[in-house]
């Protein structure tokens, strides 16, 4: 996740990352940059243990369920990266019980990519000293509809998926057009950004701390696995 923070860096009390964002004209706009290990890569994980037979079949296996059944996945599989910065930390599945599913789990999967990115943009409102009106999505996992819900329910906040979900790749492409003159300025380029879906918030704010602090407990007991 990257946060602009304009023209003036801001170092992180919250174990973020000060990077820059992009230079152009001569002026450098800074972000807060926080890095989870591994994201959409759990929902391969299923697969290689053959819960689902392709990562496409994640989404309708995961809404099958009205919640995962109160199962956790932190997937710490090569340690926690922000705001934790914990390489002992290991993969854990909390809360199975003799009634959990692979739908569970498929569910679970999905909302631990949620929880982690929750984790940074807290770390990132702290560090600016702003609450996000929205958050923009991009990248392959944005084209989970579930996903995309529960995140935004997670946030108390929209998220909005871009028309074009590669907008990374196409960022880059627009600072080399903008260098060589084939656009004016950066309000042109911003002008062709595009929504895909809004995704509104739907969970009370009782029900969404009640989440986070089960998360939390099962983040913790996936801590410091590995003793040194």
């Amino acid at each position: 996740m990257l946060m602009n923070t304009g023209r003036n860096p801001v170092r992180s009390q919250n174990k973020l990352l000060t990077t820059v964002a992009w230079r152009q004209g001569g002026a450098t706009c800074y972000s807060l940059e926080g890095s989870v290990f591994v994201a959409g890569a759990v929902v391969q994980w299923l697969r290689d243990l053959q819960i689902i037979r392709s990562s496409s079949e994640v989404e309708d296996l995961a809404a099958s369920v009205p919640d995962s059944g109160d199962v956790y996945i932190v997937p710490a599989f090569a340690g926690l990266g922000a705001p934790h910065w914990d390489p002992y930390a290991r993969g854990a599945v909390i809360g199975i019980t003799r009634g959990s599913t692979r739908a569970h789990l498929a569910r679970a999967a999905l909302e631990g990519i949620a929880y982690q990115v929750a984790d940074i943009l807290l770390a990132m409102e702290a560090d600016a000293g702003i609450r996000l009106e929205e958050l923009r999505v991009d990248g392959g996992a944005a084209t989970n509809n579930l996903l995309m819900q529960f995140q935004a329910d997670l946030l108390g906040i929209p998220v909005v998926r871009a028309k074009n979900v590669e907008t990374t790749a196409l960022g880059s492409a627009y600072l080399a057009a903008l260098a060589v003159g084939y656009y004016r300025g950066l309000d042109e380029i911003a002008s062709q950004w595009a929504a895909d879906r809004r995704f509104e918030p739907t969970m009370d704010a009782d029900r969404r701390e009640a989440l986070r602090a089960r998360w939390n407990k099962a983040l913790a007991r996936s801590k410091s696995w590995i003793q040194t």
